[in-house]
């Protein structure tokens, strides 16, 4: 069953909240689809639900937005995440067959290798590990560069949500399976934002440039040329990779 792209326009409400655009993935999932979104945001932050613990929270997604960049929530865990131009996001939605979490590591690994075959095509060699100092820090970020000099290129997250029927003694979960890539955002920017954000609301996190590349850094670093069309040419390769996978094997 490959997976279907999902038109953005397709989308109901508002195109840009991440929550509303995973509810109606979900939605395809818990109807026996497996689909795909490649997508971008005008800046903005976006943090899971367990944000709503910082009593500060509130004031600081009202402040932010009056600059023009609107914090929205998401369903899965992790941390903060920064959007805008020169990021690129990929989430993936299909059911799944398995008590709760049981595929959580496959899921991972499924996503983070569309991701890092996409790249590959492309000159950038990625491996997955944790980055420490990176934004949404997690085991399966996908990294570029050996041991502990690798810098964050994508993160990714999941979200299962059980889904009704009538084999009580098979569970049946749609899941989402997100990842966001730093094409060629600007990595003092986007940091600087992350800070901001995690200082005014008290969190105690703070995130470093140096644990983060894009690919147009990566690209640099190899001292591999540069496409002017370097936006437009790893989402259409991110595309026809999407389209030739599958969901994982259950």
């Amino acid at each position: 069953m490959p997976f279907q792209l999902i038109d953005p326009a397709a989308l109901s409400g508002d195109p840009h909240d991440p929550l509303q655009a995973e509810e109606a993935l979900l939605a395809r999932a818990a109807a026996g689809d497996a689909v795909a979104h490649v997508w971008d945001a005008p800046a903005s932050l976006v943090v899971p639900r367990s944000y709503q613990r910082y009593a500060a929270l509130a004031d600081a997604r009202e402040a932010f937005a009056a600059r023009g960049c609107p914090v929205w929530l998401r369903l899965s865990g992790g941390g903060l995440v920064p959007q805008g131009p020169g990021v690129l996001n990929l989430s993936l939605a299909y059911p799944v067959r398995a008590p709760m979490g049981a595929l959580s590591e496959t899921v991972y690994v499924h996503l983070c290798r569309i991701l890092a075959d996409a790249l590959s095509s492309l000159g950038v060699l990625t491996h997955w590990q944790a980055v420490e100092g990176s934004f949404c820090d997690g085991r399966f970020n996908l990294a570029w560069g050996p041991g502990d000099d690798a810098r964050k290129i994508a993160g990714t997250a999941q979200y299962w949500r059980r889904v009704p029927h009538d084999d009580k003694a098979q569970p049946l979960y749609a899941v989402l399976a997100h990842a966001v890539l730093l094409v060629d955002a600007d990595p003092i920017e986007i940091n600087e934002r992350a800070n901001a954000f995690e200082a005014m609301i008290e969190s105690g996190r703070r995130y470093e440039e140096l644990r983060i590349v894009t690919v147009a850094q990566a690209l640099a670093y190899e001292c591999f040329s540069m496409p002017a069309d370097l936006r437009e040419r790893v989402r259409a390769t991110l595309i026809e990779r999407v389209k030739d996978a599958s969901p994982p094997e259950q």
